[in-house]
């Protein structure tokens, strides 16, 4: 049997084309995979799955918001961090583009470039917004309340669980006979 090339038979090397074998053009002597499209297509949607949680949110900003005092851009920027949007709910007005996140942007920017300094223009925004502007509300009056409730419930919850438990062990003591008990209640049954 000639393999046509020489008068050489090469259907028993490996790489050598024979059936069921492809050649790889760029290294005669070693097999091509056959897999090799589809495994880079599927490596590539792992990765950009895996990136996608990585994916950093992009500010809304709009060109003509942005100050032309790179300072006062900055203050501006840190400010509008610590903001919520009213209509996002858990989202800064810096990343959202709602126009209201966008009002509050050009607010911003406007009482900073008055002069205010930076509690100034988040006072000035609780005054006239209320505290849930805050993204991060402040610790004081009834805040407090609301930043203990949560401690405060899990400490209660523990502390009942833990008198159950006690409780439950004191019952558990009393249904118990004591050895004079149990010899008494063998004679009353008459065993």
């Amino acid at each position: 049997m000639n393999g046509g090339r020489g008068g050489t038979d090469m259907r028993g090397l490996p790489g050598a084309g024979g059936p069921g074998e492809t050649v790889n053009p760029r290294n005669p002597g070693r097999q091509a995979s056959a897999g090799t499209g589809a495994s880079a297509i599927v490596l590539a949607i792992a990765v950009a799955v895996f990136c996608m949680p990585v994916a950093f949110p992009v500010p809304a900003v709009e060109p003509h918001e942005i100050l032309e005092d790179p300072v006062l851009e900055s203050r501006a920027r840190e400010i509008s961090r610590k903001l919520r949007c009213l209509v996002c709910r858990n989202e800064n007005i810096d990343s959202s583009n709602a126009e209201l996140a966008a009002d509050l942007r050009v607010l911003v920017r406007e009482r900073l470039a008055a002069g205010d300094d930076d509690e100034e223009v988040l006072e000035y925004l609780v005054d006239r917004y209320g505290e849930y502007v805050l993204l991060y509300p402040r610790v004081t009056g009834a805040n407090l309340l609301l930043w203990a409730a949560g401690p405060l419930a899990l400490l209660a919850g523990t502390a009942f669980l833990v008198r159950r438990k006690l409780r439950r062990s004191v019952q558990d003591d009393r249904d118990t006979l004591g050895g004079e008990e149990e010899r008494r209640v063998a004679e009353l049954v008459g065993d």
